[in-house]
C-alpha cells in the first residue's frame, strides 16, 4: 500500500452520474479523483441507454414507414441485423472507454481504475486488477456514484440457466428465435418491442395486471395492444416458480407457478434493480452494505457532511438524464460548501436543490408506440392531497397526427392542479410522443398557470396541436 493522496473530491463510480459530479467540482476549481471498476460511462454508455435505443431506433423507424402512404410497401421486409448491430456496436465505441477517459483528462479529473471502497471518513480505498492498493482521501467530500445492478430472483434452477439480464439484452450479437422476457417495466417492454421486430418469437410475462405500472393505465394498454399486434405473447397475472436448463445451454425452460411450461432459446429477466453498494465499504461508516443511500435534497446522506450520494443509488428517479441533473445540483453544493458559501436551501428550485426528483421527473419510454411522461399521474395526484383533474384528448384528433401516419392512434392527459391552475403531471402515449415531452417538463417543472400556457402557440399542423386541444378541453 503507497501513501495517501488526497484531492478534494473523490467520486465512486465513473459513469454519467460520477463523470457530471466530477465535471461540476472541477468547474468550482476543486481536485477531483474518479474511481472505476469497469468502463468509463458506465452502464448507460456500454449496457443500457445507448445500446437498447440504437437497437430500438430501426424497430420503431420501420413500423413507422410502414404506416406512411407511399412509403409502407417498401419496408415490409425483415430488418439487416448485422447492420443494426453494428450501428449499436458504434454507439458503445465497441465497448472501449478510450473517448470518455480523453474527457475525463480533459476536464483534469484523475482517473483510478480498479475496486474502490470506503474505509471510514474522507477514505477510499482502490484495488487494481493486479492487488495493488491506493489509498485515496478527501478534503471536502466523497460521492457515491455506483449505480445499480439488475436484480436476479433466487429462483430454483435460474442461476444455471444462465439467464440474460439487460447487459445480454442490449449486447447480444444474435438474435434468438424465441426469446422469453419476464417482468412490465420500462426494460422488459423495450426489450420486448426490439427483439420482436428483429424476428424473435416473444413471450413476455408479467406478475402484475398490466404493463408500465408507474406510468398512467392508458399507457401500458396501448403498449399490450401493440405488442400483441406485432406477434408478441403477452400474458399478465403469472410468476415463474423455476428454470430448466440442462448444462446451462441450449433450450432454456420457464417453468410456471401454475405448472405450465415455456420453452425458449433465452429467458431475459428484468425485473428490477438493486443498488450496487453491497461491496463499497458502507459499514465503514455506519452504513448497511448493499442498502439504497438515503440523502436530502443535495444529494447529501443522511447524517453526513462529506458523503454524498447521487443518481440511482439514492433511489430517488432511476433514469440517467435524472443521475445527471442530480450530479449538477451536487457537484454545485460541494463547491458551495467547500468555499463557505450558503446554499440556496430556501428556494424551492434553487442551484443545491433536487426539487425536479420530487415534481418534474421526465422519461420517454420507447416502444411502439412511445411513452412519454412527466410528473405525477392521477393517483399519485390524489395520493399526495392535490385537488386535482385529469384533462384527457385523443392525439388521433389533431391535424398534424393524420399526416404523421395513417391510422395514428394515441392519448393525450394533463392533470391539473384545480388550486394553483398549474399543471402537475403530463403523459403521452403515440408514434413520435417523446419530442413531445420538453415542453410538459418545462410546464410542470416552470409551474406555468393555464392561462400563459393558453398563449403558448403550437404550430399547425404539428403534433404539438394537441396541447391546445387539452386546453380547449380543460377550458370547456
Amino acid at each position: 500500500m503507497t501513501e495517501a493522496i488526497e484531492y478534494d473530491v473523490v467520486v465512486l463510480g465513473a459513469g454519467p452520474v460520477g463523470e457530471n459530479v466530477a465535471e461540476r467540482v472541477r468547474a468550482a476549481g476543486l481536485s477531483a479523483a474518479v474511481v472505476e471498476s469497469e468502463l468509463v460511462g458506465g452502464e448507460c454508455s456500454y449496457w443500457a441507454c445507448m445500446p437498447s435505443k440504437a437497437l430500438l431506433r430501426p424497430v420503431i423507424a420501420r413500423a413507422e414507414a410502414r404506416r406512411v402512404p407511399g412509403l409502407s410497401r417498401y419496408v415490409q421486409g425483415p430488418l439487416d441485423m448485422p447492420a443494426v448491430f453494428a450501428h449499436r456496436d458504434e454507439y458503445t465505441s465497441h465497448w472501449n472507454d478510450d473517448g470518455q477517459v480523453a474527457w475525463l483528462d480533459g476536464i483534469g479529473a484523475v482517473l483510478y481504475r480498479g475496486q474502490g471502497r470506503l474505509d471510514g471518513k474522507k477514505r477510499v480505498t482502490v484495488t487494481d486488477s493486479g492487488g495493488a492498493v491506493q489509498v485515496l482521501t478527501a478534503r471536502h467530500a466523497v460521492a457515491v456514484c455506483t449505480g445499480t445492478t439488475a436484480i436476479v430472483p433466487d429462483l430454483p434452477g435460474l442461476a444455471d440457466a444462465k439467464p440474460w439480464t439487460s447487459r445480454q439484452a442490449t449486447s447480444s450479437p444474435k438474435v434468438p428465435d424465441r426469446l422469453v422476457v419476464v417482468g412490465g417495466g420500462v426494460v422488459g417492454v423495450e426489450m420486448a418491442t426490439a427483439y420482436c421486430g428483429f424476428g424473435s418469437a416473444v413471450t413476455l410475462l408479467v406478475r402484475g395486471d398490466g404493463l408500465l405500472p408507474r406510468m398512467e393505465p392508458f399507457v401500458g394498454e396501448r403498449i399490450t395492444d401493440s405488442l400483441k399486434e406485432a406477434g408478441a405473447s403477452v400474458r399478465m397475472g403469472v410468476s415463474v416458480a423455476s428454470v430448466e436448463r440442462d448444462g446451462g445451454t441450449g433450450p432454456v425452460t420457464a417453468v410456471l407457478d401454475n405448472g405450465e411450461r415455456i420453452e425458449a432459446d433465452e429467458i431475459l429477466f428484468a425485473t428490477g434493480r438493486a443498488p450496487h453498494t453491497q461491496d463499497i465499504g458502507l459499514d465503514t461508516v455506519g452504513l448497511k452494505a448493499g442498502s439504497w443511500l438515503t440523502v436530502d435534497d443535495s444529494c447529501l446522506v443522511a447524517g453526513s457532511d462529506w458523503l454524498y450520494a447521487v443518481g440511482d443509488v439514492n433511489h430517488r428517479a432511476l433514469l440517467t438524464h435524472q443521475g445527471k441533473y442530480q450530479a449538477r445540483i451536487a457537484g454545485a453544493a460541494i463547491g458551495a460548501r467547500a468555499q463557505r458559501v450558503p446554499l440556496l436551501e430556501t428556494d424551492r428550485w434553487g442551484a443545491h436543490t433536487a426539487t425536479a426528483d420530487h415534481a418534474a421527473v421526465p422519461q420517454v419510454v420507447f416502444t411502439d408506440p412511445e411513452a412519454a411522461s412527466v410528473g405525477l399521474t392521477l393517483k399519485e395526484a390524489e395520493a399526495a392531497g392535490h385537488r386535482v383533474r385529469a384533462v384527457d384528448y385523443a392525439i388521433e384528433n389533431v391535424a398534424g397526427a393524420s399526416l404523421y401516419a395513417e391510422g395514428y392512434q394515441g392519448h393525450a392527459r394533463m392533470i391539473v392542479d384545480l388550486d394553483s391552475e398549474i399543471l402537475r403531471g403530463v403523459t403521452f402515449v403515440g408514434p413520435g410522443v417523446g419530442e413531445l415531452l420538453h415542453s410538459a417538463t418545462v410546464a410542470v417543472a416552470g409551474e406555468v398557470p393555464i392561462n400563459r400556457l393558453w398563449h403558448a402557440v403550437p404550430s399547425y399542423p404539428t403534433i404539438s396541436e394537441v396541447w391546445l386541444r387539452l386546453l380547449e378541453t380543460y377550458r370547456g
